[in-house]
């Protein structure tokens, strides 16, 4: 599924025809690295139990298209891989799906987080100086976590899949520095709501070694960081933090 859907962000670049300004479509097709840290702990239904999670480099894909069309929103579709790596020495039982994990054991994790936003938005500013976008993120999970150690004597592994959408508030701003080729930017999507919190932020700067009538391709590099506090989505609350550089490529046709 989740394949399917970055294919079908991709395949907008086939969409046509599209001019520079914007005036008929503009599309934007991206891709990124980013260097993560991450700390935090997770549970299901009971005790939220501390990971040492490792550092891992993961890839992230998007796809925007933009239109003149008054009062219909933009569509922007990004696909952020998160599969994490961690383990701990249990100082108290940990209960995972069907198993108890005993207290001493040395428990590992596999936390598929990997999961895909459709973002509606509305542009408020765009031109070469100032640009503003405001939306809603609809943030799909569709992932697993994987528990692996002792229990009963026995070792023992426990997968929980888990899958739903969070809808979040969306803003993003660029300032063009002019003559330089150099813009700064920040985009974010932010959910407080009772017990779940989620901010999913990055913060850089671009620059535009390309720049015709034809297409747009700019270098971005900057800082990105993910607070995900998921509060009974199929039964799975998580308190995890996971941030870290991130370096890529946009192109505007």
């Amino acid at each position: 599924m989740k394949k399917q859907i970055v294919a079908a962000a991709l395949s907008l670049a086939c969409l046509a025809p599209v001019a520079h300004a914007d005036t008929i479509l503009g599309l934007y097709i991206g891709a990124e690295g980013w260097d993560t840290e991450t700390e935090g702990s997770f549970s299901e239904k009971g005790q939220m139990q501390n990971f040492n999670f490792e550092d891992e480099t993961f890839t992230s894909f998007y796809a925007a298209l933009e239109h003149p069309v008054p009062l219909v929103p933009n569509l922007k579709l990004k696909y952020t891989e998160l599969e994490l790596t961690g383990q701990t020495q249990l100082t108290e039982s940990f209960d995972f799906g069907d198993e108890v994990f005993t207290v001493g054991t040395t428990a590992t994790t596999d936390a598929d987080l990997t999961h895909i936003d459709y973002v509606l938005y509305y542009e408020v500013l765009d031109n070469d100086l100032i640009s503003i976008d405001f939306g809603v993120n609809f943030k799909q999970f569709d992932g697993s976590i994987k528990v692996a150690g002792t229990a009963n004597g026995f070792s023992r592994s426990e997968e929980v899949e888990f899958s739903g959408f969070v809808p979040l508030g969306y803003l993003r701003g660029e300032v063009g520095l002019p003559l330089t080729g150099l813009s700064l930017f920040a985009e974010g999507s932010v959910l407080a709501i009772d017990d779940s919190k989620i901010q999913d932020y990055q913060v850089g700067v671009a620059y535009e070694f390309v720049d015709n009538m034809a297409i747009d391709v700019a270098i971005r590099a900057g800082y990105r960081s993910m607070v995900l506090e998921l509060d009974d989505v199929d039964d799975i609350n998580t308190d995890l933090d996971v941030s870290g550089p991130f370096a890529g490529i946009q192109i505007h046709f």
